[in-house]
């Protein structure tokens, strides 16, 4: 007897403005990290306050001895090159700064960000349970973000870029001489290094967490709604 296969439901779940800006972020932030670590092998330790040298002892972390902290294959470039390293890393960051303004932008005259982005009420309630069934390897195809993928999206777009830009920007001569006030709040030049490579750890912990979810949830399906914008999602969902 034959039976009655029931039609893939396809729904349009990525703008353009959101699938253009995520390759522009994917792009930017591999070669942010590569030209990054460049840099930060010029003088691998992490510091707290406003100056470092001979005369302080406000060392937090050490990671090596300058130049070696990181290997060749994971800096832009690959040999120690510091003023390519500085000028691949500040094009890519205003890019990734231009692609944050964009999808914000974008995201907000399309209803992207308060529908699918912000946790309501409900998403709060059911935030364990979604986090059981990721736990589990359990993965709901919904026309919607889940809750946890909300609030991941949301940590990351409103919480690591920001930061990141913010003592990036805190970093720059130039920028302390216009805005003072940025590298005081946030505790000092060395400070806002250290939260920049903080920051920076917490953006790649999340990267390598992002890609091990598409493959685990169906890469087809995922790939496809960020190139294409269309989605299959589970009956019912």
């Amino acid at each position: 007897m034959a039976t009655h296969s029931e039609k893939p439901t396809w729904v349009k779940r990525q703008t353009r403005v959101t699938r253009l800006t995520h390759w522009g972020w994917a792009v930017s932030v591999i070669f942010l990290l590569g030209s990054g670590l460049q840099i930060f092998n010029a003088h691998p330790t992490l510091y707290l306050g406003d100056q470092s040298g001979f005369g302080f002892d406000n060392a937090v972390l050490v990671l090596g001895e300058e130049g070696r902290a990181f290997p060749a294959w994971a800096t832009i470039p690959s040999g120690i090159d510091l003023a390519t390293g500085r000028v691949v890393h500040f094009f890519f960051a205003w890019l990734l700064v231009a692609c944050l303004l964009i999808w914000l932008l974008g995201a907000l005259l399309s209803g992207h960000l308060l529908r699918d982005l912000i946790l309501k009420h409900g998403d709060w309630r059911e935030l364990a349970q979604d986090l059981k069934e990721h736990t589990q390897l359990r993965f709901r195809h919904r026309r919607r973000y889940g809750p946890l993928q909300k609030l991941s999206y949301a940590l990351v777009l409103f919480g690591l870029f920001p930061l990141i830009i913010a003592t990036g920007l805190a970093m720059s001569p130039g920028m302390n001489a216009a805005l003072p006030w940025l590298t005081e709040v946030l505790g000092g030049r060395q400070t806002a290094r250290t939260l920049h490579f903080l920051a920076a750890a917490g953006l790649v912990m999340f990267f390598v967490l992002h890609i091990a979810m598409v493959v685990l949830a169906g890469p087809l399906n995922e790939m496809r709604s960020m190139i294409t914008g269309w989605y299959r999602v589970d009956e019912g969902e």
